[in-house]
């Protein structure tokens, strides 16, 4: 059975997912968009569709990729500053 913190721990971890996710898809989508078709008849539902597609592929890089991306960089970090 999980402690009560570890499960506090996860579901701020989720939730900050969840929430950077629809940030970064959003905005980026939005710039990309916008770059590349303009404002046009078609933005909103090119937009929202990218948004959705980008949302779907960021969630689980944000859940099990970042952690091992932080871990490397700090590793990377760690090593450097032991060696200056």
């Amino acid at each position: 059975m999980m402690k009560k913190t570890d499960k506090n721990d996860l579901t701020k971890k989720i939730v900050f997912a969840f929430l950077m996710g629809a940030i970064t898809t959003g905005l980026i989508s939005f710039a990309l968009i916008t770059i590349n078709i303009g404002f046009t008849s078609s933005f909103f539902k090119t937009w929202i569709k990218s948004w959705i597609l980008a949302y779907i592929f960021v969630i689980p890089a944000i859940l099990f990729i970042a952690p091992k991306v932080e871990q490397f960089a700090h590793a990377m970090v760690d090593n450097y500053t032991k060696n200056t």
